[in-house]
């Protein structure tokens, strides 16, 4: 049993690394994928994986934003003021939904619902041979199916940050204006006040480079099976493990490197 977990130890570094990889051979096949959808295919993989990722989160993610967003405000006005530093509501606002919550938690969200369903999907694929169809039939598979459903995260996942930080920015004002009315005019002008474009380009890069490393993860884990039905849902556990392991060490690098 001790070997058994030491092998495990030593192999999920490695799994990482491939991982990797995958996702550069993914990045390298993107204009091949282009080529291939002015020719008329892969469009239709690429649009549902938008709406399965992107559209079919916004309720969870509204909801999230408002609450964390009125939190927040609640909070910081019931605190802050007492310190003399009442406007750091507005500072604290923006780094805390703007540059990490929102990239961060919708990451995980997506990690949960699309990173499961990628994986299983195209695992489901390799049992019942379609993979080795596509092959046979002249088509490149990261190119047809790994391509479309990456970009299809990436794009998800940067709509959904605006989404939330939306919410969780304008929004939570109408939830906080219930427990602790704010002149709308002060609180733009807060926010307004606050907020670089340091902020927006960490956030956007956090949303674009999440989506990569969801979206690679999960497409590889899928592919990765065999042949046996029941290393279908390993996978897909695999690829939510390395999926929210590779985006908190990624998060953590940026924000290192956006305030250097």
């Amino acid at each position: 049993m001790l070997e058994a977990v030491g092998e495990r130890v030593l192999r999920a570094p490695k799994e990482l690394l491939y991982a990797l990889g995958f996702m550069v051979e993914i990045v390298r096949n993107i204009p091949a994928y282009f080529q291939m959808q002015r020719r008329g295919g892969g469009g239709g993989v690429l649009k549902m994986q938008i709406l399965f990722t992107g559209v079919n989160a916004l309720s969870i993610v509204a909801v999230l934003s408002l609450a964390i967003g009125a939190v927040i405000i609640i909070q910081g006005l019931s605190i802050l003021p007492q310190l003399g530093q009442g406007q750091l509501i507005y500072t604290i606002l923006i780094a805390v939904i703007t540059r990490e919550l929102g990239p961060i938690l919708t990451a995980f969200i997506v990690i949960a619902r699309s990173g499961t369903a990628i994986s299983t999907e195209l695992g489901g694929m390799v049992v019942d041979h379609q993979i080795e169809a596509y092959m046979a039939t002249g088509l490149n598979p990261i190119t047809y199916l790994a391509v479309p459903r990456v970009l299809g995260v990436v794009i998800s996942l940067v709509l959904l940050n605006i989404y939330f930080n939306f919410f969780g920015l304008v929004g939570s004002f109408l939830v906080t204006q219930l427990v602790q009315p704010l002149a709308l005019e002060e609180y733009l002008f807060g926010l307004y006040g606050s907020v670089t474009l340091r902020d927006f380009v960490a956030s956007f890069a956090k949303s674009i480079i999440f989506g990569m490393i969801i979206g690679s993860v999960a497409t590889y884990q899928g592919l990765s099976v065999e042949r046996a039905g029941t290393e279908v849902p390993i996978r897909a556990i695999k690829a939510v493990g390395q999926g929210i392991t590779l985006t908190v060490i990624a998060n953590a690098a940026i924000t290192l490197v956006s305030y250097l």
